[in-house]
């Protein structure tokens, strides 16, 4: 009798029974781990790969310009015109100089030569020949000094033509025709930006990079990579991947963040200079990350997560865990889960805290209108599945 009483709570197979029903069956899994990446979200401004202000290199009133405002132009292309009749004078100017300079020197040298050998037959005295040999090396000097007069005054006469410094695209003209343009000017002529490739600069907490970096070198998280990919501020994807590459060295005081810097082309203008976007890349990944399908977690009415595990004696366990995020089809869980225990997957309708369970693994063929320890029905019955 003590024998049947022990029993009357199993199964012919052992298994344990609850009111006198079948313990149901159910599907699980066994934790395992994988090496998942971490992505990081961060906002960003959209910078111009190149910018530079065009700014006059002589003073002068402005003649002319000689641009579409809002087009693409390249380097060396030209801009403004100034008025050049200052500068076209003193070209004129240094060219008469340079000419005198060498007359005298012409002079100056052909009256050295000829006391040369005469001061050699002392029929002249030393210093006279040497008073006529300083003259002409003076007069040597004074033509390399008129010809780089000369130059300067070509160069000035050059710089009456503004060009552009670089190539990209350019803005709304900032002085307008007739206005004084001068070298210590506070605005600039014009501001040309280049948009392709575009920079996108983002801020990121200073306290997170410092948490990465430490588990980087503990060992807990593998290095990252530096692709990245693009949401613009209507929510759409931008079509073209990017490359960070690189952050700062130095916290910002006032919001304790650093700035990291990515790269994205750009050829077909849609980023703009100013453009709030969120940048998404792999920043680090975690080697040993533990993964349980989707359909095993459950949410309490606080939110929280739990799990149904296999127990000992084929109980259902509920446990909580630590699941903020997805990779693929699974749940990424950081807390709550070791390696090779059994999450159950299927037949959790109804399941409670040390409920009997028949445990399989998962998506295994059974029927549920058996009676334990009951031959398999054959035909269509054999290919009923669980939960």
């Amino acid at each position: 009798m003590l024998s049947a009483v022990l029993l009357s709570g199993c199964d012919s197979s052992g298994n344990p029974q609850t009111g006198g029903r079948p313990a149901p069956q159910v599907g699980y899994v066994l934790v395992t781990t994988s090496a998942v990446p971490e992505p990081v979200t961060l906002g960003g401004r959209t910078v111009a790969f190149e910018t530079s202000e065009v700014r006059p290199q002589v003073a002068g009133v402005i003649r002319r310009r000689l641009f579409t405002e809002g087009s693409y132009v390249r380097a060396g292309q030209p801009l403004f015109e100034v008025d050049p009749s200052l500068y076209r004078a003193a070209v004129n100017q240094a060219e008469a100089n340079l000419a005198s300079a060498r007359a005298s020197a012409e002079a100056a040298i052909a009256r050295a030569e000829r006391l040369k050998p005469l001061a050699e037959m002392e029929a002249v005295a030393q210093q006279e020949y040497a008073d006529a040999a300083a003259q002409a090396r003076v007069a040597r000097a004074t033509i390399a000094q008129n010809n780089a007069a000369l130059e300067t005054a070509r160069v000035n006469l050059r710089f009456t033509t503004v060009p552009a410094p670089i190539s990209g695209h350019i803005g709304r003209a900032l002085v307008t025709v007739g206005g004084l343009a001068s070298t210590g000017q506070e605005s600039p002529l014009a501001i040309i930006q280049r948009t392709d490739p575009m920079y996108i600069d983002m801020q990121q907490s200073a306290a997170d990079l410092v948490a990465m970096r430490r588990k980087l070198r503990d060992g807990g998280l593998a290095a990252g990579s530096t692709a990245a990919t693009l949401k613009l501020e209507d929510g759409s994807d931008y079509p073209l991947q990017g490359t960070v590459k690189f952050s700062e060295v130095t916290v910002n005081q006032q919001t304790g963040t650093v700035t990291l810097r990515a790269q994205f082309p750009n050829p077909n203008g849609l980023l703009l200079p100013g453009m709030f976007v969120n940048a998404v890349f792999t920043q680090a990944i975690d080697p040993n990350a533990v993964l349980v399908p989707q359909q095993a977690l459950r949410r309490d009415f606080d939110g929280s997560a739990y799990v149904m595990l296999v127990g000992k004696d084929n109980k259902a366990v509920r446990r909580k865990v630590n699941a903020t995020r997805t990779y693929g089809s699974s749940w990424v869980v950081t807390s709550g889960l070791k390696k090779n225990e059994k999450v159950i997957t299927q037949g959790l309708n109804g399941l409670k805290q040390g409920a009997g369970i028949r445990p399989v693994s998962a998506n295994t063929p059974q029927d549920p209108t058996r009676a334990p320890g009951a031959p398999r029905a054959s035909g269509a019955g054999a290919s009923k599945q669980g939960n």
